[in-house]
C-alpha cells in the first residue's frame, strides 16, 4: 500500500500491522517515494540474500575479458635482459 508520510505518522500502528500482513508499505513525501516499511521477517530475508565480506573475499577477484587478456599478454611478453 502507498502512504503519504503525514498519514503514516498518524496511523503508524496500522502501517506496521499492514507491513506484517500485506507486505511492504511505501511512504511518499511530496509525491515522491521516500521510504519502505518492511516486516522484520522480510527484512531478515533481504539480509540473508546479501553476501557478507567473508563471502566476497572467498569469491576471489572478479576477472573480466580485458584483464584476462592483459595477463596472457604479459605472460607471453619476453623479459628484458639484465646485465650482471
Amino acid at each position: 500500500m502507498v502512504w503519504q508520510l503525514r498519514d503514516a505518522r498518524r496511523r503508524l500502528s496500522e502501517v506496521v500491522s499492514r507491513a506484517r500482513t500485506d507486505g511492504p508499505q511505501m511512504l511518499f513525501v511530496r509525491g515522491k517515494r521516500a521510504a519502505v516499511i518492511l516486516s522484520a521477517e522480510s527484512y531478515d530475508a533481504l539480509l540473508a540474500l546479501r553476501p557478507t565480506i567473508v563471502d566476497r573475499l572467498l569469491e576471489g577477484p572478479a576477472f573480466d575479458d580485458a584483464y584476462a587478456e592483459s595477463v596472457i599478454l604479459r605472460a607471453k611478453a619476453p623479459g628484458r635482459a639484465i646485465e650482471f
